[in-house]
């Protein structure tokens, strides 16, 4: 994707607020307008002063007063206008900001967890903070100074050839010395910029993936490595990044010595045209303003796409993971299951990861409702993956899955999941409390459902020795509680959930024997009438 295509879509998120940005649009130009106004009328002003001295005769405010009311008009509309594209830019780049960071929260969400065990969640989180930050620098500078900017330069400046063509010249010359100095400092920097986005991901990485497994770090002495090893990433970092800025700081020089020079050059070539009467006083001075203004927008059209490229990365990355599409979602026609006896059959059921090795073939059983079974088998044998296809985290290659003899393709994700309760192999807890984890489950449950639940699973005593009983905050995935707390949980979690169909990854696993035995026989009763 190229930089203007990646800028274009930048300025389409702003779609949801169309008319806004439209009105600020126009008011970019009326205040480009009104800013090309002014030297031109100080000019005027300049040539009625020399030519009535030079005619001897004295002015009074009569003859001023046109212009100069002219001129403070402009002048205070420019203000005016100013402040008000200011004020809704700034609004409108929060608002914009926090809901593209909404959508596409939603979007990563929506993934297939064959995704999310291939991109790290800090490299996620550093997409979504980084790249919705970049989008909003580029929608504020946009309306406060780009849109003017490229007013001026492709609008206005053309206007000067109608005021004095032999000095415009120079100005053009210095537009495309700007455009030539830039267009050859993105082509030489593209490929490296990519490569600091790299790093930059591999450190978000890198510090994400080491604080996850602090204790790990601490127990076996590895302090010392990790950080070793994030200096390095730092160190590659900064080897990518120093080319790109010396190069940026060359096009800066350049680009400034260039404007220094071509306001030399009308200077001159103005003074030569006044003492061959080919340029009053007037154009060359309102010129030089002009001359001033627009190399001040230049410079800001160069820093703009300097901050463009230098994000154009980031955004790429940023739409790759938002243009990356759900392997399962519901098809055409998908209905609303409501609640599901829970006859579940796998039929002739294949499956294959990367399509070339079968992790399942031609599987096939039955489970009446109400009925436990067991899949029994080694480790890799295709236990969690036939488990996962029950409630649609793939779909599989061949073969059907049904429930009450309806393809589970035909329902919609959300009224399947809704009838499936799944106690996983790894408890997964959220940095809430204990009872923000349990009403995931059900969160409309009331305290009395609650207590059963946590009965039920054997977690009743542990949770009321807490110090502040149910709203415990027990920090990242649980970690304030034991292996066997948290698996406790997420069982209470699923019975809360109160589905036809639960499904037990190895859930027990994390258990000590007793603990185990006494949920085994508590669970005897809450499984009744459930397919398990």
């Amino acid at each position: 994707m190229s930089v203007l295509a990646i800028y274009l879509r930048v300025l389409a998120q702003l779609r949801p607020e169309a008319r806004l940005a439209i009105f600020l649009v126009v008011a970019n130009l009326a205040v480009a307008g009104a800013q090309f106004a002014e030297p031109m009328l100080f000019g005027r002003v300049i040539d009625l002063l020399t030519s009535a001295q030079a005619a001897g005769r004295a002015l009074g405010w009569s003859d001023l007063l046109p212009l100069v009311s002219a001129w403070a008009g402009f002048g205070l509309f420019s203000i005016g206008a100013s402040v008000l594209v200011a004020l809704h830019a700034d609004r409108l780049a929060h608002r914009r900001r926090l809901a593209v960071m909404a959508s596409y929260f939603e979007h990563v969400l929506d993934l297939p967890s064959s995704f999310h065990s291939s991109a790290h969640s800090g490299r996620l989180l550093k997409v979504m903070l980084e790249g919705a930050s970049g989008m909003f620098g580029l929608w504020l500078t946009f309306f406060r100074e780009n849109c003017a900017s490229f007013v001026a330069l492709f609008v206005l400046l053309p206007a000067t050839l109608l005021v004095n063509w032999r000095l415009a010249l120079p100005l053009i010359a210095l537009v495309a010395t700007f455009g030539f100095v830039t267009a050859f400092v993105l082509h030489r920097t593209q490929n490296l910029q990519s490569a600091v986005e790299r790093h930059h991901s591999d450190l978000a990485e890198h510090a994400s993936d080491t604080l996850g497994n602090v204790q790990v770090v601490q127990s076996f002495t590895r302090i010392e490595t990790e950080t070793h090893a994030l200096r390095r990433i730092i160190d590659d970092l900064l080897a990518a990044q120093i080319p790109v800025l010396s190069w940026w700081a060359v096009a800066a020089v350049a680009s400034r010595a260039s404007a220094t020079l071509t306001l030399l050059v009308i200077f001159l070539l103005g003074a030569w045209l006044h003492l061959h009467g080919l340029a009053s006083i007037g154009e060359i001075v309102a010129f030089m303003s002009f001359a001033t203004m627009l190399i001040g927008r230049l410079e800001q059209v160069v820093g703009f796409v300097n901050v463009l490229f230098l994000q154009a990365a980031k955004m790429r990355e940023f739409f790759a993971i938002l243009d990356t599409r759900p392997t399962v979602a519901d098809r055409p026609g998908a209905r609303d299951a409501g609640r599901l006896a829970g006859a579940v059959s796998f039929e002739n059921v294949s499956f294959s990861y990367d399509g070339k090795r079968q992790a399942l073939r031609d599987v096939s059983f039955t489970a009446r409702p109400g009925e436990t079974i067991a899949l029994v088998g080694a480790t890799g044998s295709g236990k969690s993956t036939t488990l996962g296809l029950l409630h649609r985290v793939f779909d599989p290659s061949h073969g059907r899955i049904a429930i009450d003899g309806v393809d589970i393709r035909d329902m919609t994700l959300l009224s399947l999941r809704r009838n499936i309760g799944v106690v996983f192999q790894e408890p997964m807890l959220f940095a809430r409390s204990i009872e923000e984890n349990l009403r995931v489950g059900d969160p409309g449950a009331t305290p009395e459902e609650i207590a059963h639940a946590l009965e039920l699973a054997q977690a009743k005593d542990f949770v009321a020795r807490q110090s502040e009983g149910l709203s415990t905050q027990i920090g990242e995935r649980g970690r304030s509680l034991s292996g066997g707390e948290r698996q406790r949980l997420s069982i209470a979690r699923a019975l809360l959930k109160d589905p036809p169909i639960m499904i037990f990854d190895e859930a027990t696993s994390a258990l000590d024997a007793t603990t185990e035995r006494q949920i085994q026989t508590a669970l005897e009763a809450a499984m009744q009438g459930r397919t398990t």
